[in-house]
């Protein structure tokens, strides 16, 4: 819970390529943490699931500013600007109905068909669902696996609206990003949560005691960002980054926001997985290579629970980084606790690696 609360939110996916991103995010902090822990801090309503840039799980505290996006998002779903269940009014009704007598339920609990055969086609009682969830009516009670079982959004989350207004609870979701980011643009603010607006943004820097700073890029670029005056205070403190090489899980809080990366680092990555192979330039599920506090390169990876290994499929270097045998012997380290989180036996190499050009 801690390193949620410092991260603000979890992000989680259903593909396992290793382990699940969840658990990459946790092991690659704590290295004492194991599979499917974190679903007894949702069951035991520590954190509640809801959307950020994707479904997240969220310290209960965020509640009481969390209702705007529960108002915002089942606003959009209702107008169908990602959906449409297609079923009539009653029908919603009949779902949210069992739910309320039965108790926690999944969509296997209910039988209409997908009516599509695009690969992300959902059927109707799971459309209604989700818009049902992005609304509030109803929440995650927990998980089993990764099957997702809705209740009652009053009996998981309480009262949702604690009376707060819009503009406060922008506010404080403005407030616990910085304190989160430490030196941030107004743009990179905003689109912590993914929760609030722009101008909301501008709005909340210009009456809030935050520090005008210029951030100089990797570009050798400058932006003028504000910070956190409690990060400015502890900055000249922290301790030199280890020299140890992190596999950073695509979906990592800290990594998401593509453009702060790629200004702080130098370092350009774009998510393969949705593009067609054909036109990737990397690979399906790439792991970015973190050294210190330099990118250091980038891998393809994934588990083979048959032969029980990591096969490592893709390599590909930083422009101007050297791999010599020391810095090979940490990432191999690091490749075989790794491996070993995900309960596999041994790192193979599919691909040449990284001193062998």
């Amino acid at each position: 819970m801690r390193i949620i609360r410092d991260l603000g939110f979890l992000q989680i996916d259903t593909i396992r390529n290793v382990v699940r991103a969840q658990d990459h995010i946790l092991w690659s902090r704590s290295q004492t943490y194991r599979e499917d822990r974190v679903w007894r801090h949702l069951a035991n309503r520590d954190l509640f699931e809801h959307f950020t840039h994707d479904a997240s799980l969220i310290p209960r505290e965020v509640l009481p500013d969390w209702h705007r996006q529960f108002v915002r998002l089942g606003a959009r779903a209702a107008r169908g600007e990602w959906y449409q269940s297609g079923l009539a009014q009653a029908e919603i009704a009949a779902i949210r109905n069992r739910i309320e007598q039965e108790g926690p339920l999944s969509t296997h609990a209910f039988d209409t068909k997908v009516e599509s055969r695009e690969m992300w086609a959902r059927p109707p009682h799971k459309k209604a669902l989700d818009q049902m969830w992005y609304a509030g009516t109803l929440a995650t009670s927990h998980r089993e696996g990764f099957v997702k079982f809705y209740d009652l959004g009053e009996r998981v989350l309480g009262r949702i609206d604690h009376g707060r207004s819009e503009a406060a609870q922008a506010d404080a979701l403005h407030a616990a990003a910085l304190a989160r980011i430490g030196i941030a643009s107004p743009g990179e603010i905003y689109r912590f949560w993914g929760a609030t607006s722009p101008a909301e943004a501008r709005d909340w820097i210009a009456r809030h005691d935050v520090v005008p700073v210029d951030m100089a890029c990797a570009d050798a670029g400058v932006v003028s960002c504000v910070a956190d005056p409690g990060h400015l205070e502890r900055l000249p403190h922290l301790p030199e980054p280890s020299s140890r090489i992190r596999i950073i899980n695509p979906f990592d809080p800290a990594f998401r926001d593509r453009a702060r990366t790629e200004r702080l680092f130098g370092f350009h990555y774009r998510n393969e997985m949705f593009v067609p192979q054909a036109k990737r330039i990397h690979g399906y599920y790439v792991y970015p290579l973190l050294e210190g506090d330099r990118f250091v390169g980038r891998l393809e990876a994934k588990a083979d629970k048959a032969a029980g290994i990591l096969a490592v499929s893709g390599f590909w270097p930083e422009p101007g980084v050297r791999w010599g045998a020391g810095r090979r012997g940490r990432l191999d380290a690091e490749l075989d606790r790794f491996a070993r989180f995900g309960g596999l036996s041994a790192v193979t190499w599919r691909c040449e690696g990284p001193g062998a050009r």
